[in-house]
């Protein structure tokens, strides 16, 4: 089961860099992200979601894939992988993965102009070494999933590292 965690960042290019920072440890095997997306709320009190994975995208290939296998089976491979991409963009299409986007838009139109949130859903970590590389960024954990003394010591830590690296 994945925990979200939501931190609250002064502008989206430190939720980026930070985002990016966390998918460079997740090749390190330190941290395993479910989801990561981020949510701006613009000057103009807009919010703009970012997001890294296409739902529809991953559908058209993985139905173009069964498609043209099953293609082959009936000697019609070209005509199995265009029914099978169709089939798998609808279902892609329908498919909401990772942080609910109702959930995101409602919490970044609470956040302040201007500043970025970083939704993460988060499989597994190891914190402390997750903490010390991304923790100098600063940032304010404005909603977790976590118990109430996991997101106490979660707090500590990040404000631990923040005094670090100041």
């Amino acid at each position: 089961m994945s925990n979200l965690i939501v931190i609250s960042y002064p502008d989206v290019a430190t939720a980026e860099t930070v985002r990016n920072h966390l998918f460079e440890l997740q090749k390190q095997n330190l941290i395993q992200l479910e989801d990561a997306a981020i949510v701006e709320h613009l000057p103009d009190g807009k919010i703009k979601l970012h997001q890294i994975r296409s739902t529809v995208g991953i559908g058209a290939a993985g139905g173009a894939l069964w498609g043209g296998l099953i293609g082959l089976l009936f000697f019609m491979p070209l005509f199995g992988m265009a029914v099978g991409a169709a089939a798998g963009a609808a279902g892609g299409a329908v498919t909401d993965s990772g942080v609910n986007n109702e959930f995101m838009r409602e919490l970044g139109e609470k956040m302040p102009p201007g500043t970025a949130g970083l939704f993460l859903l988060v499989v597994k970590s190891t914190p402390d070494k997750v903490i010390e590389q991304v923790g100098p960024y600063g940032g304010e954990i404005i909603k977790t999933s976590l118990s109430t003394d996991q997101e106490k010591h979660l707090k500590e830590a990040v404000a631990a590292a923040k005094v670090g690296h100041s």
